[in-house]
């Protein structure tokens, strides 16, 4: 099944637009045109812009017969787009260069590899169940912190209070020596906190090997752990 959402077409090439005319301008409020804050400004838009699907040339054609309500629409994107770019501009990621493009770390699609699900997970206090905040999550292969796909994506990973003890990993590809292998990868999540007990939870993930580099986010490859728990000194281990 095929589905099209033209406002996601419509929003990103409006962002586009918008931050190309900031770059070649004066920009008299120095405002950030990388790569990383042209991203975050496609996805606040789309996260507060209602989506509209087609699934037909039909469809698609009743778009393009819609002049009045895709002016109105390209006029609501650019007024979230500078919103959103104000916002971003105000918060700007800190493990982002803001001075170009950065290369993720990948591999040669042409080699066999292992690609890794995305690891998500909670963390909370033992004692009280409430969610763990202003500390970092580890994910460790064979003791050595696991490098991500992409810069988007920490190790370390912080939690903060509106996180609500979410924490998530897409390592890189592992190379493989074939396709159509299968292998049990083990990893721990590592944390540390003031008054508790270290945690280190050990689980393992299986992972078939093939040659296709895996480099879209899907909900269908998530690896979810439960719920981890830290105690203080004395308390119980979960």
């Amino acid at each position: 099944m095929n589905i099209h959402n033209t406002a996601e077409e419509i929003i990103i090439a409006k962002v586009a637009e918008i931050f190309e005319a900031i770059a070649a301008g004066e920009n008299p409020e120095r405002l950030c045109t990388c790569d990383q804050c042209r991203l975050d400004t496609v996805c606040y838009v789309l996260n507060r812009t209602p989506p509209r699907y087609i699934v037909s040339n039909r469809g698609a054609a009743r778009t393009k017969m819609e002049p009045l309500l895709r002016q109105q629409e390209e006029a609501d994107t650019v007024t979230l787009a500078y919103e959103g770019i104000r916002q971003i501009n105000h918060n700007l990621r800190p493990n982002f260069s803001h001075k170009g493009k950065e290369e993720a770390a990948v591999q040669e699609e042409s080699k066999p590899m292992f690609n890794i699900p995305t690891i998500v997970g909670r963390l909370f206090n033992g004692l009280d169940f409430s969610p763990m905040s202003g500390i970092k999550v580890e994910l460790r292969h064979n003791g050595e912190l696991v490098v991500m796909k992409d810069y988007n994506w920490q190790n370390p990973c912080s939690l903060v209070l509106n996180t609500e003890g979410a924490f998530s990993f897409w390592p890189i590809p592992i190379p493989a020596r074939s396709g159509n292998l299968h292998k049990n990868f083990e990893f721990t999540i590592t944390a540390e906190a003031p008054g508790f007990e270290p945690l280190n939870h050990f689980f393992q993930v299986p992972v078939i090997s093939d040659f296709q580099f895996s480099n879209t986010f899907s909900m269908s490859r998530i690896v979810k752990l439960p719920d981890l728990y830290m105690f203080p000194p004395g308390g119980e281990d979960f």
